[in-house]
């Protein structure tokens, strides 16, 4: 693959996990306003509307389903449920263990998997399957042909160093906010950045639907 094939490809796979995050946050915030009566922050990174567990949904969905050709809505529906199943629970996870919270607990639903997962949200996962390979997966050649262009490349790839930088930071300011739970003082110049730039009150904020674990 030449190496202009190459950079369309990951442009591609870039814009489908924004496509997702965004769809995620915007399905997110309209559950959390009709369970809760009013707005409810549900951004996945400090800067934007983005979640981001639902872009790795959809990247999952896009690798899966350009091996797997077979579109039986019924093998669409349980394979999607497994691959959601498994991208949520492993992305609970790995948040509690990096970061030491969770964004979702399941523990009190029915057929949950460690809290991290239910067979209701797989059933969920198996119906954005559904919508995935009906809505989105139709419209994949159009962004490979949108991508060719130079104008989009120089915009995505913009997007793409902001989305790097929202990324790192947000990590950082969460594994900062870990540290001051286990009241570990600032070791160096960006702790006390990290510190002052994004207090637990900041973060809680922006994070509002996070629980720390002890």
């Amino acid at each position: 693959m030449e190496k202009t094939s190459k950079f369309n490809e990951i442009i591609k796979i870039f814009l489908i996990f924004m496509i997702g995050s965004v769809i995620g946050y915007i399905v997110e915030m309209i559950v959390a306003l009709v369970q809760n009566g009013h707005f409810v922050s549900r951004q996945g990174l400090l800067y934007g509307p983005f979640t981001p567990v639902y872009g790795i949904g959809i990247l999952v969905y896009y690798i899966f389903f350009s091996i797997m050709k077979n579109r039986n809505k019924g093998i669409v529906f349980v394979s999607s449920m497994i691959l959601g199943g498994i991208t949520e629970y492993m992305c609970s996870y790995i948040q509690e263990k990096v970061f030491g919270t969770v964004s979702w607990d399941y523990s009190e639903w029915i057929f949950n998997i460690n809290g991290r997962t239910t067979l209701i949200h797989c059933t969920y996962w198996g119906f954005a399957g559904l919508l995935y390979t009906s809505y989105i997966e139709p419209i994949i050649p159009k962004i490979e042909l949108f991508v060719k262009d130079h104008k989009v490349k120089i915009m995505a790839s913009s997007i793409a160093i902001f989305m790097i930088f929202n990324i790192a930071i947000s990590s950082m300011a969460a594994i900062r906010q870990r540290e001051r739970t286990e009241n570990i003082p600032a070791q160096d110049n960006m702790d006390v950045f990290l510190d002052n730039m994004y207090p637990d009150e900041y973060m809680d904020e922006v994070f509002e639907n996070k629980k720390h674990v002890n």
